[in-house]
């Protein structure tokens, strides 16, 4: 079955130039130009990946992508004219997935879009993992804590996952961006820090008091919930 993409951009020639190029790879491509088009098509019929300008008119891609976080953890993959370090924090820290500036080579696009897509359906040795009220289910791609789904973006349950699988381990950001999403990470290492921000306010992981992260100064980062299982 063919992937559908929903792109959100107010360029029309970018988004006939988008549509043509992705449905060689496949791709089931449908694209707006307006927002609220976009977020009314997405649920009526959520597709399998979202492209998302940040440029738009009358609601800007931040708030796009806050409003499709609320009911869904379909990877983002957001595009910027301006190409600044602050606006692909704060499309982190919103939940996005991927970001690209523009210009950009379709085939870049492309390729990070089949990677966050893999991301997603990738196939794990373990089905479960649990740490007390935290369950990580690696074959559905989701997590649970107290019960409630955590809505994990896709690079948000990846981190939690590699933490998870490697604990008592001291990771070093440099290592966690070896392991983890294909991102262009040498643009900024405070990546790391923000998506472990977002972890520990969705687990209710105080950094003072960590029952899951705790920060080790000048290296990285440590999973601790398996020690206080123990």
């Amino acid at each position: 079955m063919h992937k559908t993409i929903l792109v959100i951009d107010d360029d029309e020639k970018l988004n006939d130039l988008l549509s043509g190029y992705l449905q060689k790879f496949g791709y089931k491509v449908i694209t707006v130009i307006h927002p609220q088009k976009g977020l009314d098509l997405f649920k009526q019929n959520p597709p399998d990946a979202v492209i998302l300008d940040i440029m738009l008119p009358d609601m800007d891609g931040f708030e796009v992508c806050k409003e499709i976080r609320k009911t869904s953890s379909v990877p983002i993959l957001m595009l910027t004219a301006r190409g600044e370090v602050t606006d692909r924090i704060v499309g982190l820290e919103i939940g996005a997935d991927d970001y690209l500036p523009k210009p950009f080579e379709p085939r870049e696009l492309a390729a990070r879009l089949q990677t966050i897509l893999r991301r997603v359906q990738k196939p794990q040795k373990l089905d479960k993992i649990k740490i007390g009220p935290l369950i990580i289910d690696l074959s559905r791609h989701e997590a649970e804590f107290d019960g409630q789904n955590l809505d994990l973006t896709t690079m948000e349950f990846e981190l939690l996952a590699l933490f998870a699988a490697n604990p008592g381990k001291v990771m070093t950001r440099s290592r966690i961006m070896e392991r983890t999403h294909n991102l262009d990470w040498d643009a900024f290492d405070r990546t790391v820090d923000v998506l472990i921000s977002r972890l520990r306010q969705k687990l209710n992981d105080d950094p003072k008091q960590p029952r899951y992260f705790k920060t080790i100064w000048g290296k990285g980062y440590k999973f601790i919930g398996d020690e206080l299982e123990d």
